[in-house]
């Protein structure tokens, strides 16, 4: 390991996970769904969620909840000349939209 990757883990490991856990509870608006699954199609990519209460959601279902603040823990940003939806970058790979699992 070089001296950047491990100046870089030292950082990482900084965060107290307790605490990161706790901002994230914090963070977490009542009246938000957290995403539990996803479907993927035969490319892998994202095509639909499925939200804690079960709900089912398409792309541009999920894309608008989560502009008007009603997804918990995920972003929307704008590449490729479009709106793409992300998890939050918490440092927790395990609640990744990727890392969930499918519906």
């Amino acid at each position: 390991m070089d001296r950047f990757e491990q100046v870089f883990n030292q950082y990482k490991s900084q965060a107290n996970q307790d605490e990161v856990q706790a901002e994230i509870a914090e963070d977490m608006n009542p009246n938000q769904e957290k995403i539990v699954a996803v479907r993927r199609n035969d490319d892998g990519d994202l095509i639909a969620f499925q939200t804690e209460s079960g709900r089912q959601l398409d792309y541009l279902q999920a894309l608008s909840e989560a502009k008007e603040g009603k997804l918990a823990h995920v972003d929307v940003f704008h590449k490729y000349g479009r709106d793409i939806l992300r998890s939050e970058p918490d440092g927790n790979k395990e609640n990744n939209l990727d890392s969930l699992p499918e519906f």
